[in-house]
């Protein structure tokens, strides 16, 4: 749900009904790695996009940790890749930074 034409509140509950049974569920629970991203903003265009919101889950994540490293989609992409196992990633994500700051080691 991507909330572009519903309230925050609506969002939150899509999350609530739809995402909680993935993170409660026992193969999540082993390895399983979420991402949530707002995708624009929409009143600043700092770095082409803006500061958006951006919220892993897992397991192996840093429990309420904020990064100040600015990031851009691209190192989504390379996180994604990595946890599949990948070792060279496509178009930018390969010069992208990682995002390992935010998992336990």
């Amino acid at each position: 749900d991507d909330a572009h034409d519903c309230s925050l509140s609506t969002a939150d509950t899509w999350l609530k009904t739809n995402i909680d049974p993935l993170i409660q569920s026992p193969v999540f629970q082993k390895d399983g790695l979420l991402v949530i991203t707002f995708d624009e903003s929409s009143n600043d265009d700092t770095g082409g996009g803006g500061r958006v919101a951006w919220v892993v889950v897992s397991p192996r994540a840093k429990r309420g940790y904020r990064s100040t490293a600015t990031y851009q989609h691209e190192s989504t992409l390379r996180l994604t890749a990595e946890a599949l196992g990948l070792t060279t990633f496509p178009g930018a994500a390969d010069s992208a930074s990682n995002m390992a700051e935010f998992f336990q080691p």
